[in-house]
Order: structure tokens, then sequence, then C-alpha cells
């Protein structure tokens, strides 16, 4: 016998002089074949049934079927003919309705009977199919899953969070749940049936996953001991399949079921449950199935949230020399209303750069929603934070680590970034798209790590942009390129690092008669980068402008930047209008890689009113060992007011653009420019270009505590953001 898919007929094999006992699923049919099972000399045939059985015949070659109405009808007996019939209504008792067959002879003489006796059962296996909340029943696309915001198809959530201490890593390692509040992770999957209230003997129900998607999601199922309620898992992992007793009459059975692993380049996020009814034959032989109903769901992506949503907490890492810089975040993020979340030296083990080990993300169902830190493969001192500090009840966490692959500081997550939303010729990309650095495409240098770069492929919501980021000593795109938000139509402003835009300030600042304003001024001989042990007080305008080593190494700088921009207009859909150049300069190190100058002001921290910016400083020895982050490109965005670390340098003005955005002001690290009629004109510069967008920037220094050792606040800090409101299952990859 064929298993009966819904909408696929299942077949019976009738016998002369016999009658067979079948199980017949509420709104499925099953065939029986007329001609096979006739006796010699057979020519005609006729049809009596229960009323609680349809029965129709089907011709060969005819393309609609007659129905049978009443049992006087004959009809002929020709190679072909077969009995379709189905049941509406569930049965109260075993085999409580039959259909009878009976052959005749020439001139109406009966020879034969044959029939049958039906059990109908009602078996339906349902799900959330039209993401409301509610699993209706048998809802007609619940073996499919459809994107758009007409789409359909079940949802799966993985549960990566910890509701209880004392178990494994995280819930989807755990084989039992330990309170309700781990259910609300999972999704509602309830087996319906109807019928009497034992199944004929032998037949068995069986819920059942393939091997290709035991290790991508698990099953759960209540069971009564002793001591009350408990959950269990009956499928995922090695457990296959599972035998659900029949609990006769009209019933629900709720069962619940978790992702155990997030797309990926080996999974597509789609796993497919079914629930089988299967018939015996004989003692010794294996039953067969005789109907399979199946549900689809699609495991719920991880979701980067960028710049331009609002901030819930704020994570820096507390380190003998950054007390003071500590203590202004606080004031910060205090004014966007979330919450400051120091990492202490027992956890971060003298590990500062808090963005490179983690990136904060969501996921999200219509059942549930919580954040998801992902775990960089860097491992520096701080691998232990996201795991003791974060993961936790509706916190969850996932971390790729390549087996075999070498780990490059392009895969520390400073070289993630994600857009606002934006619309490219037409296309709408409502979460954003993820930006990465990469390699020059014709050259063989640094790449993010294939596992991590596939996995943010994976997810599909948020297509990734690769941009050539290998230009820079670390390689991060953060280091020049980032997003902050406006309140006009279109939402935000793309921040590039430009050497263009410093020599051009540079440059009127000369013919306005400032040529020998000095940069880094307060900060005397201290250590940075590049100029150890010289004189900063000396490093002035009109030298910047006459050193033709740098003027050429800022040159090619710009060009990397330039191949960038076109890329990033191209893939986010963006105007020249909606680009600010941020004044910055750069130095080639040793390797030929470039280094900020000053302070990176791209890097920049949003908290809800008041914006900071770190001064650039000049510094003379670069170490390539040593972390760095420096762009003032790279921005914070919390709430209102943005954080800048100042710039204190390796390049020639220490990354105005590398920013930390919070919200609607900046915090934005100090770049200590030349400082004309007493004020900073890199500081001048950067404010008359974000203010007129509603955008307030404070300055912060953090030359000691980061710039000196090659790094901004963007790299030291790191912020989990409220989630879209776009539903991403509405957007269609």
């Amino acid at each position: 016998m064929a298993g009966e898919m819904p909408g696929e007929p299942r077949t019976l094999r009738l016998q002369h002089g016999n009658r067979i006992e079948a199980l017949c699923v509420l709104g499925g049919h099953v065939r029986a074949d007329v001609f096979g099972a006739a006796p010699a000399g057979a020519v005609a045939f006729g049809v009596k049934h229960t009323e609680g059985v349809s029965v129709d015949v089907l011709f060969h070659g005819h393309a609609e079927p007659e129905a049978v109405v009443g049992s006087g009808t004959r009809w002929p007996l020709d190679e072909g003919t077969v009995l379709r019939f189905s049941m509406s209504r569930a049965s109260s008792e075993v085999n409580d309705n039959k259909v009878t067959v009976s052959f005749y002879a020439d001139g109406g003489k009966p020879i034969n009977q044959t029939g049958v006796f039906l059990t109908g059962v009602g078996i339906s296996l349902d799900v959330d199919a039209d993401r409301d909340g509610v699993v209706e029943r048998n809802n007609p696309n619940k073996a499919s899953w459809a994107w758009g915001p007409k789409g359909h198809g079940a949802i799966l959530l993985v549960s990566c969070d910890k509701e209880f201490p004392f178990i494994p890593p995280s819930d989807c390692d755990s084989e039992q749940v330990f309170n309700r509040e781990d259910l609300l992770d999972m999704a509602q999957m309830v087996l319906r049936t109807e019928g009497p209230q034992r199944l004929p003997r032998g037949y068995e129900i069986i819920l059942s996953v393939s091997v290709n998607d035991a290790d991508k999601v698990g099953v759960f199922h209540v069971q009564n001991p002793f001591f009350g309620q408990r959950y269990v898992q009956v499928l995922g992992r090695r457990k296959l399949f599972y035998p659900v007793p029949y609990p006769g009459g009209d019933a629900e059975l709720d069962f619940f079921v978790e992702g155990l692993r997030f797309p990926d380049e080996t999974f597509s996020g789609l796993v497919s449950i079914h629930v089988s009814l299967l018939e015996p034959l004989a003692e010794g032989i294996p039953h067969s199935p005789i109907f399979t109903d199946t549900v689809v769901f699609r495991v719920a992506p991880w979701i980067m949230t960028p710049n331009t949503l609002a901030p819930v907490n704020f994570f820096v890492c507390s380190m003998k020399d950054n007390y003071l810089f500590t203590k202004e975040i606080r004031s910060l993020v205090a004014k966007a209303s979330c919450n400051l979340k120091v990492c202490f030296g027992y956890i971060n083990r003298g590990d500062r750069w808090m963005q490179d080990e983690i990136r904060l993300g969501y996921t999200h169902a219509p059942h549930n929603s919580f954040p998801v830190v992902l775990d960089s493969p860097r491992e520096r001192g701080m691998e232990q934070l996201p795991i003791k500090e974060l993961l936790g009840p509706d916190f969850g966490y996932v971390h790729k680590e390549p087996l075999f692959e070498a780990m490059a500081s392009l895969d520390s997550f400073g070289n993630a970034e994600v857009s606002p939303p934006v619309s490219v010729a037409g296309r709408e990309y409502p979460l954003g798209r993820i930006l990465i650095g990469s390699s020059f495409p014709v050259s063989t240098g640094r790449r993010m790590t294939k596992l991590v770069r596939d996995f943010l492929y994976a997810q599909r919501v948020q297509a990734p942009v690769e941009l050539y980021s290998d230009w820079l000593a670390m390689g991060k795109v953060n280091e020049f390129v980032t997003f902050v938000p406006t309140s006009d139509k279109k939402r935000f402003r793309m921040l590039l690092a430009s050497p263009a835009a410093c020599y051009r300030l540079f440059r009127e600042k000369q013919k306005e008669g400032q040529g020998e304003a000095t940069m880094f001024k307060g900060k005397g001989t201290e250590p940075g980068p590049w100029y150890w042990g010289i004189d900063t007080k000396r490093i002035t305008i009109n030298k910047v402008l006459s050193n033709e080593v740098l003027t050429q190494q800022n040159q090619y700088v710009q060009r990397c930047i330039d191949w960038n921009r076109d890329i990033l207009k191209k893939e986010l859909g963006l105007l020249e209008e909606d680009i600010i150049d941020m004044p910055a300069l750069f130095k080639l190190d040793k390797h030929g890689k470039a280094v900020p100058y000053f302070p990176n002001t791209v890097t920049i921290i949003v908290l809800a009113r008041d914006l900071v910016i770190p001064k650039p400083v000049s510094v003379s020895h670069y170490d390539a060992t040593v972390p760095q982050c420096h762009t003032q490109v790279t921005l914070i965005v919390l709430a209102r007011d943005l954080g800048i670390p100042k710039p204190f340098s390796v390049t020639h003005s220490d990354a105005n653009v590398t920013m930390t955005v919070l919200a609607r002001d900046l915090g934005i690290p100090k770049p200590f420019g030349p400082m004309a009629d007493g004020e900073c004109c890199l500081e001048q510069r950067i404010c008359a270009l974000l203010e007129p967008l509603g955008l307030r920037c404070h300055f912060l220094e953090d030359v000691a505590s980061y710039h000196g050792i090659l790094g901004e606040v963007r790299c030291g800090t790191s912020v989990q953001r409220r989630p879209f409101a776009f539903k991403w299952w509405h957007f269609t990859p």
C-alpha cells in the first residue's frame, strides 16, 4: 500500500469473496481497483455504501468521476475502472462504515462480492503556518515555506539562550526542559486526532524527522512522571522517530519545537517534520505507511543591528588605564536611557577590544524574540565574556570557530558592519546590508574566515557586500565607513574617511595664515605608533602639507577608499549627497598597510543627546602586533548622543570617521588637530558637517587608553540595540 500524502490517494487491493479492513483518513481519498478484483465472467458491477462514506467511480479515459448516489446503478466493468471513496466524519467505533461491490455476469446474474470495512480517523500535524501566533487546523500551506508579506510557513528560533544555570552551555544542548519559560522560545506544533477510542490492532502513529534534519531541530513532548509534568526531547539529534500514543476520540497533543543551528553554508534553514500512520500486514512483517502529513519550518536567522537603532545596553571593559574614559562613557550612557555594562578584569583578562570579540544582534519569530551575541573566532582573552556575562535567560549565544583555517585581524567584528535599511534600484533591503572587508579582487591578501563569512551570507536577510579593506593594517571596514541617523527622508548618512577632505581643510587653513598651527597640542612626546620619541608639538599644517611621502601615501589611501565608495554607492543605492567625507589622514607601516595618523573620528558612539569624538594625536612607531582600530569613521550609535574617541594618531588625523553611534548625538574620538585661533580645526569641520543634520558632537580623549595602542573607543565598546520593527519573513531574498 502506498503512503497517503495529502492530495495523494492511497490504493487498496480488493479481493472478490473477501472483505478487508482499512483506515480512511479524513480529507484524503482511498482508491480501489474494481477491474483487478473482479471474478471471471463478470461484465458489470454495482456499489453500496454506508452514509458516512462518499464513493465515486472513475473510468479509464474519463476526466470526471461519477458519483455513486444509490445502490441500484450498475456500471460496465472495463479495464482501469476504479472506485474512489472518502470520509468527512470520524468514526465513533472501529469498522463502523463499509463499501460493498457486487459483480454481475451477462444478463445481470450476481456472481460474487467484495468490500471493505472502513474506520474514519482524522490526523493533522499543525503549525502556525500563517505566522499570526495561532496554530490553525490543517493550513493548506503548512508543508511549504514562502518569503514575503503574503508568504507562509512556520518559523523556529534557535534555543541558544540559557534559562537554567546548571545545564549544558545553552538550551539547545539540553534534551530536557527545566522550566516553562524555555517553552516560550519554542514553536508550538499540535497533533490533532479524531476517531474511535482505539485504533484497530497493530496500527501506529509515528512522528519523524530525516537524518539530514535531525541535528538541526529538536521536538519536545510532555511526560507525566510521579512528581508532575516534564518535557523531554522526543525528536532530534540521535532520535529520528517517536511512536505517539493514540489518545482516542477528539484530542490535541502539544509538541514544542526548537532550532538547534542557525542557517550556515551547509544548512538552508528549512526543516521538515512528519507524522505517519502505519498499517500492519502480518506478524513479523514490517509496518507500511498509509498516510503522512508534513510541516515545514524555517529557522529564524541571526540579524545584525545598525548604528541607527536605539541602544539597550552599552558594554565596555574596565582597564587600569581607562578609568576616566569609563567615567565619561557612564555619563553619556545615562543620557541615552540605556544600561552600562562594565566587563571587569577577571572576565576580560587584559583584552579591552570588546567590538572585536563580539557582535550583538537578535533572532525573531512570531512567538518570541531575543538578543543573540555572535562570538568571533579571535581568542585574545575575552572569550569568556559572552558565555559568563551575556548568555542567560532570553539572551542567546552562537560561536563560529574554524577548525583548520588560520585566523587574521579581518575575523574581528570591527570588520562586520551593517547599513541602515536601503533601497537599491527598486529593490528594498529593510534590514540593511552587511558590510565585510576583504582583499582586493585580484590579490591574494587577507580575507574573513570562510566559516564566518559563509555564516553571514547564509542568514539571507541582510545580503552582504564585500569591500576592499586589506589596505588597512588591521583591515576592518569600520576604520573607514560608518553610518549616523538623521531625521530627513533618507534617515541616515554614510560617513567615509577622506584624506582628500583633510588636505583640503589644511590648505584652506594655510591660505588663512594658519600654516604654523600645531597638531597634538598637550600630547608632548607621548608614545604612539608613528612618532615615537619625536616632539609632537612641532607637527604643523605646513609640515604635513610639505611631506611628499605622506602625500603620496594618502593619495593611495584615497584611491582605496574611492574604490569602496563606488561599491557602496552601487550596492546601497546611495547618491553623493548621502555621503559625508570626514577629514582623515593615514600613514603606511613597514608592510605597506595604512594606519590612522590621528585618532579616528569615524569611530563614533551615538547616545541620547551628546556626541563625543576622540582628538587625533600623532605618533611615530607602528607595531603590527598591537590591536588597533583607528578610523574616525567608525561610529557606535546608541540613542541621541554620540561619543567619539579623540584621535591620537598613526596616520595624520586619527580617524575622525570612527565613531560609536548610539542615537542622535555622537561621541567622537578627539582628533587633536591643528589649533587655529584656540580651536581645533578638525573638530570645527566635523561639527560643521554633522550638526546641521541634528546631531550633536562631543569629543572624547582616548589617546592613552585606546588610540595609543592602535584602537579607538568603537573597538573597545559594543552596543546591544533594539531590534528592527520590520519582520524579516516579509523580506524576499
